[in-house]
């Protein structure tokens, strides 16, 4: 029996991605002088900030009384996604030359750093959340799954906006900037100071076509006891996220397929 019969090209494939993933580590966080670390370090700032900031404005954060788990729950979830689009977007032309070895497809070098931004985030919400819960400013997740679910959804929401944007920006470099100008006024829209529930029903509506103010807004009804929203719609957000991958991957076979 040959070794190519005998060969799993199952395994052979996830091989591949895995040093994929440990290629994109080193691009990743060998540039950065404080490496891995960073990933922590950036959250922890922009967490710190807002607290300081808002604990001069008002005397308790919307939910709870914990101004640093209220932020930490909209930033490091906005982030994630926030990373996943931004940096899926240039996943083919930084491994184009990858690409040219017959045993890397297309499809590879997206999982392969979709994964690597993944587990660094999930990192992220362990370390951060267990600090917060240690210092007595968080209480463990009243509803974990509902978390697990929320972050999932935001993964896979990231995901599809991430190679639908890879896919233009093949097509339109300019791209780049265009989608950072459109996508920085989601950061104020998308739950990570207010609750949604706050303002009055016109306002709510308009918000609730923003995916990203569901997922945070999901994310905190798992981690907080008492919060219910009257705004959060999971559905919506769930076929949001289908649509979206449907296009994505479509898009990116479409392109594929003109390209050869």
């Amino acid at each position: 029996m040959s070794d190519a019969k005998a060969e799993n090209p199952f395994l052979v494939q996830l091989r591949v991605i895995g040093a994929l993933v440990l290629r994109e580590t080193k691009v990743t966080f060998g540039a950065v002088q404080l490496g891995y670390m960073w990933a922590i370090l950036e959250p922890v700032l922009g967490t710190a900030i807002l607290t300081l900031v808002f604990s001069f404005v008002t005397r308790h954060p919307p939910i709870g009384t914990s101004f640093p788990l209220f932020f930490a729950t909209g930033i490091i979830t906005f982030q994630f996604y926030q990373k996943l689009s931004s940096s899926l977007m240039t996943v083919f032309e930084g491994n184009r030359g990858l690409m040219a070895y017959p045993l890397v497809k297309e499809t590879d070098v997206v999982i392969a750093r979709f994964t690597l931004i993944t587990a660094t985030y999930l990192f992220v919400y362990i370390v951060f959340f267990s600090a917060l819960i240690v210092f007595g400013l968080a209480e463990f997740p009243a509803n974990l799954g509902v978390v697990l679910l929320a972050v999932a959804s935001v993964a896979l929401l990231g995901l599809g906006a991430g190679l639908t944007n890879a896919v233009i920006y093949l097509l339109w470099p300019t791209w780049a900037r265009v989608e950072a100008i459109i996508t920085r006024p989601m950061f104020f829209l998308s739950g990570v100071f207010f609750i949604p529930d706050a303002f009055p029903p016109h306002i709510r509506y308009i918000l609730s076509w923003n995916p990203m103010l569901h997922g945070i807004d999901w994310f905190r009804t798992g981690y907080y006891p008492h919060y219910k929203s009257a705004t959060l719609d999971v559905p919506y957000l769930l076929f949001y996220v289908m649509i979206l991958l449907v296009i994505a991957f479509s898009s990116e076979r479409l392109f594929r397929k003109h390209q050869k």
